[in-house]
């Protein structure tokens, strides 16, 4: 599973990092994405809730 994050559409309201911090998270001030830290179900859900639609899953 791939997630692409789209900075210029993020409102940086936090959801993706306060919901799953070992798979959203900030290193040396830019966003990283590890999605192989949590089930892809958990992975998902937390895309959908994105409140800017910044984040996306890749097939």
């Amino acid at each position: 599973m791939q997630v692409n994050w789209d900075s210029n559409k993020c409102c940086h309201a936090g959801v993706c990092v306060k919901s799953l911090p070992e798979v959203f998270k900030v290193e040396d001030g830019q966003f990283v994405i590890d999605p192989s830290k949590a089930s892809e179900e958990e992975v998902k859900d937390v895309v959908c809730q994105c409140p800017s639609g910044a984040l996306a899953l890749v097939d």
